[in-house]
């Protein structure tokens, strides 16, 4: 009998404890988290202000049955913060092997699984791409809890053209493979956004003005949403003579450069030229694909105006 009291106790004790996991702390008053259903779930964490968690997001990380992190002690913080008591494992690169495999197991059995990062979305520049995509084939729900994020807080916050973007990551630290990895994006219509260092920054910035011209529009954007947060905006020549210069820089930094300024139309008189210089050595087809891709223009219509001139030159 006394086993079984012992046994109770026990598992009221470890009731209590899971109980317990279930609420965060909000202006000092408890809030009990809602039950989740059993699913990968992505949680969205502050870059840099913990007054920018979501609501969703605190629910989700105290009612998760399993709280998976990049470095326990950093989410440690977070959690502390508002009153979460469930306890954080560690997912990161150098664990992911074994790591992974026990947070599958814990969705095969029915159980909730939280990940987040460091600081801002999972799955940007992290490990948590792979855990996503093993649950995924595996036929497991995953759930994007999203809130902050460090390269949309730069966009929106750079002044650069925000209709169309691209997100590249981290560029090469090598200055060959990283002019050109950026000579990849030379032409793309879209303003780009990179992950960069504070001691990477002004050999990256004057790379770009190399590779993109040093009228290009950019901005580096420091220590986004915490206290001693920077937009420094201009052209890339501005920027590179800035860092150049010996300027100190500390903290995390995401560089975004604007898109190419719009090429001019051609003349018509110079595309006529060019169609039949280039139909004097190739077929019309390869010769309208060849004109399209120096001038910009739909191949379809320098195909036709090809036709036109021959049969033009012909008549």
């Amino acid at each position: 009998m006394s086993g079984n009291m012992a046994l109770d106790k026990q598992q009221s004790a470890e009731a209590a404890e899971k109980e317990r996991h279930r609420s965060f702390r909000l202006h000092n008053a408890s809030i009990p988290a809602r039950p989740l259903e059993p699913a990968l779930y992505l949680v969205a964490t502050p870059i840099g202000n913990l007054a920018d968690i979501t609501l969703r997001a605190l629910e989700t990380l105290a009612g998760a049955d399993l709280l998976a992190c990049e470095d326990t002690r950093v989410t440690r913080v977070l959690l502390d913060r508002y009153g979460i008591v469930n306890r954080p494992v560690a997912y990161h690169e150098h664990n992911a092997a074994e790591a992974g495999p026990r947070l599958l197991s814990a969705l095969a059995d029915g159980k909730s699984v939280a990940l987040v990062s460091d600081a801002g979305t999972p799955l940007v520049s992290d490990p948590g791409y792979r855990l996503a995509q093993l649950a995924i084939d595996a036929g497991h729900r995953v759930v994007p809890i999203p809130g902050p994020s460090a390269p949309l807080a730069a966009l929106v916050g750079s002044g650069l053209p925000s209709d169309a973007f691209l997100f590249a990551g981290f560029l090469p630290t090598k200055d060959k493979a990283k002019r050109d990895r950026l000579r990849e994006f030379a032409e793309v219509p879209a303003t780009l956004l990179f992950f960069e260092s504070p001691h990477r920054i002004a050999a990256t910035v004057t790379a770009a003005a190399e590779v993109f011209g040093e009228e290009r529009k950019a901005a580096v954007c420091r220590e986004l949403t915490k206290t001693f947060e920077e937009f420094r905006r201009g052209t890339l020549g501005e920027l590179r003579t800035f860092y150049e210069e010996g300027a100190t820089v500390k903290g995390e930094i995401v560089l975004v450069i604007g898109p190419p300024d719009a090429k001019p139309a051609p003349a018509a008189a110079d595309v006529d030229a060019l169609l039949r210089e280039l139909a004097r050595d190739m077929p019309m087809g390869k010769a309208a694909t060849e004109a399209a891709r120096r001038t910009g223009l739909p191949r379809k219509e320098l195909y036709d105006r090809l036709l036109s001139l021959k049969d033009g030159d012909e008549g």
